[in-house]
Order: structure tokens, then C-alpha cells, then sequence
């Protein structure tokens, strides 16, 4: 099959959107189809055999300088002027332009694909290419859950005005999501709210769950003695930083530990800003921006990670953590209990939020290096038992397969579908 895989940024090594892009690309070539990638910035990493083709932004966005001014001779369209107007009033117009765009390009493409594969875009450029090519969606989860804990986080009416308007695009992506005719998910708990949130017919949702790198392996030297790694984004309310800065800071009273956390804090902001008001300065550490291998070696290098998250609809770095053999502390929130399964084999599972509870499993775990062991390699043999991208790719080609077919552009063209299915099988 010739495949387009469409994505309005896709940074790469985290922010499960480009992960999922790069891996399922590189499989969906290994089984012997044709893969473009059509995104905007921050684009991809991509294996080799893999296209892309770059659809340019204004780049609102980009670090250092988010929220940028434009000069004049960047706007190109109408659509970068719309983008920039967008942003000017505090809303997010990125899903929305970048549909826009990869749907101009595409009209202009009508014969160089068979499916087309929406990586959470759900812009209403997609509605547009839905009759003319059969669409496959991705919907990781619907960001109704992120809104509702930004604005209960949010201190002021102001603050909860502006966010609101921020996660307006949640209402075109609402409408995007009852207009497609398979969707994809990778967890029952991302497939729940899809239905409750965005009113999605259940009969088009397909639970797909995500896969794990080989590049994910168990360290080859001792683990650091009290070290604690987490994975999280450190200014989202969503992602449970202040819970974990919290019970850490108490459990430093009672013991030498350090905390290392994957990611990048904003200059003052709020993760900043506890870590000053809790002094603990000199036991917490931010990297960032670093390449697989090494990010292998930080998951592998720590004792035991924790994910506070108040909700997530997969969790890839759970799984990932699980392939490296680290023990676990893990919120019971969102799709993380279906990732790392029954409560105390592969993770220890904790109320969200819950400061002290959080604490207490934690030093408990410290204090049982033979239970983190088999916890360890529990976890390993359920990432290498449950999660492959070979699997995803091979299963999400059938949900390719069934689009084509069901297609009205492709009424009547029976024969050619078998025939498609067979060159498949054969391979």
C-alpha cells in the first residue's frame, strides 16, 4: 500500500506524537509498503526508506522564543494569517492550519496514495480528504481531560479565560472525530473517553496499544543507590509533578536520594517555583534533549521511576521503563493500569495526587531491593510479551486494508482488493 502519514508536529523522542510517527513508519516500511510523512514543525526523526514531506508552519511555537512575532515576509497565505490572528487571541490554530495545508498538497496528489493516516490532527482539512481517500485516525486520547485539570490549576479567572481559549480547538476536533470512520486508539481507557468526550460512535474505535524500541533494554551496569527517575512534562498540571516534588521533599528527610526527571522546566515556572519554596535545589536534576541511547541509560540508571500522572491515554514511557527493567510507582489513572497490569507485579499503583500514599510506596519499594528486582524483570516480560511495533504496524495495515475497501471511491473493485490482500499475505 502507498501510504500517507499525516501529523502537525512531530518532535521527536517525546511527545508521543513523533515517537509514533518514527516507529510505526519504519515498521510499516519493514512489511513492505510505502510510507510518506506529511508534518509540520518540529518535524521527525524517520528511519531509512521512510519520506517526508515538510508542511511549514509560522512556527509559532518554537523554543527559545515561543509566542514569536513574525516579520512580514514570512506570512505566505491567508492560512499563515489566520494561524498568526489565532495566536494573538490566545487560541491554538495548529491542528486547524496544518490540515488546511496537507489538504492543499494532497488534492494535488489524488493518485499517489491508497489510505491516508491522521495522527491526531483531527483539523477540519480532514474532513475535506476523507471523500476523497479513505482516512485512518489516531486518536491517543481526547485533551478534554488536560483542559479540565488546567483550569481546576489555573489561579485566576484571567488564567482560566485564556486557557479556555487555548483548548477551543477542542470543539472542531470534537466534530472531526464523529465524522471519521475508523479510529484508532491504544488503550480501553483512551477509548471510553473518545466515546464520553467527543461523542464517537463505538462501533469505529479500534484499541491498538502502542509498541516498545528493541532500543529499550535492561542496564548493563549497578543501578545509582538512591537515584529516582520520572518522566514527565514538568509544568503540566496533567502530569503530577508537584505530587512527586512533594512526597520527595519528605522523603529526603529521612534519606540521601536524588531525583532525576526527563525533561525541560519553564524558566520560573511553577515546577521551578516549588522546587525553591520545598529547598530542593541540590537533590533535583533536569535532562533533556538527549538521544535514545542515552535516554535508555537514565531509565536504566535509577532505582525505581514513579509516573504521578493524573491521566494518560497510554503512557509509552511506562512501557518503556518496564522493557529496561525498572520497578515502578504509578498513578491508577487514565490507560496506566492497563499498561503495567495487576497492582504489585510489574508496578506498585497509587491514588493520583495522593502526597502521602505516594511516600510511602515509594520508601517501602527503596526498602525491598529484591522485590524491585522481580518487579523489574516482571515488567520487562510484559513489555516484550505485549508491546511490539511489529504488532501495531501489522494490525493497524489491516485497519488500512478494511478502509480501502469500505471506501465509496472504491465500490466495485473487489477483485483488486483480494488481490491486495494477497500480495500482503505473501510477504
Amino acid at each position: 500500500m502507498r501510504i500517507a502519514l499525516l501529523s502537525y508536529r512531530s518532535k521527536p523522542h517525546c511527545g508521543g506524537q513523533g515517537v509514533y510517527i518514527r516507529h510505526l513508519s519504519r515498521e510499516l516500511v519493514a512489511l513492505g509498503h510505502e510510507v510518506e510523512v506529511f508534518s509540520g514543525q518540529p518535524y521527525p526523526e524517520l528511519d531509512e526508506g521512510v519520506g517526508l514531506t515538510k508542511v511549514p508552519s509560522l512556527d509559532l511555537y518554537r523554543e527559545p522564543d515561543p509566542f514569536r512575532i513574525p516579520r512580514p515576509r514570512e506570512f505566505r497565505d491567508r492560512i499563515d494569517v489566520e494561524e498568526f490572528l489565532t495566536m494573538c487571541v490566545a487560541g491554538f490554530p495548529e491542528p486547524k492550519t496544518f490540515s488546511r495545508r496537507v489538504a492543499k498538497i494532497l488534492k494535488a496528489r489524488r493518485d499517489d496514495f491508497d489510505v491516508l493516516h491522521d495522527n491526531q490532527v483531527l483539523g477540519t482539512g480532514m474532513v475535506e480528504l476523507m471523500e476523497q481517500f479513505p482516512l485512518v485516525t489516531t486518536l491517543h486520547h481526547p485533551i478534554t481531560f488536560d483542559r479540565k485539570v488546567d483550569l481546576e490549576a489555573a489561579p485566576t479567572l484571567r488564567k482560566k479565560l485564556t486557557l479556555r481559549r487555548w483548548y477551543g480547538f477542542l470543539r472542531m476536533q470534537g466534530r472531526v472525530a464523529r465524522a471519521a470512520t475508523r479510529v484508532l486508539t491504544p488503550s480501553e481507557s483512551s477509548a471510553r473517553d473518545i466515546v464520553a468526550d467527543f461523542g464517537v460512535d463505538p462501533a469505529v474505535i479500534q484499541v491498538i496499544p502502542l509498541g516498545v524500541d528493541e532500543v529499550f533494554q535492561p542496564p548493563t551496569r549497578p543501578r545509582v543507590p538512591g537515584r529516582i527517575v520520572a518522566m514527565a512534562s514538568a509544568d503540566a498540571p496533567i502530569k503530577g509533578v508537584h505530587t512527586l516534588l512533594e512526597a520527595f521533599a519528605k522523603l529526603r528527610t529521612e534519606r540521601e536520594l536524588e531525583l532525576l526527571m526527563v525533561t525541560k522546566p519553564q524558566e520560573g515556572g511553577r515546577t521551578e517555583q516549588l522546587i525553591e519554596k520545598l529547598a530542593l535545589g541540590d537533590s533535583v536534576s533536569f535532562v533533556n534533549g538527549i538521544s535514545d541511547a542515552e535516554l535508555v541509560e537514565v531509565m536504566g540508571s535509577a532505582e525505581l521511576a514513579v509516573v504521578p500522572s493524573l491521566y494518560e491515554g497510554f503512557s509509552l514511557p511506562t512501557a518503556e521503563l518496564m522493557a529496561c527493567e525498572t520497578p515502578l510507582v504509578v498513578s491508577r489513572a487514565g490507560a496506566i493500569p492497563e499498561v503495567v497490569g495487576p497492582d504489585g507485579e510489574c508496578a506498585d499503583l497509587i491514588e493520583p495526587g495522593n502526597v502521602e500514599e505516594l511516600r510511602a510506596t515509594i520508601a517501602a519499594l527503596l526498602d525491598d531491593p529484591e522485590r524491585r528486582e522481580r518487579m523489574g524483570k516482571a515488567g520487562r516480560k510484559r513489555a516484550l510479551e505485549r508491546f511490539s511495533w511489529r504488532a501495531v504496524a501489522e494490525t493497524v495495515a489491516v485497519a488500512y486494508e478494511e478502509a480501502i475497501a469500505a471506501h465509496p471511491s472504491n465500490t466495485g473493485k473487489s477483485t483488486d482488493r483480494e488481490a491486495q490482500r494477497s500480495t500482503h499475505a505473501d510477504r
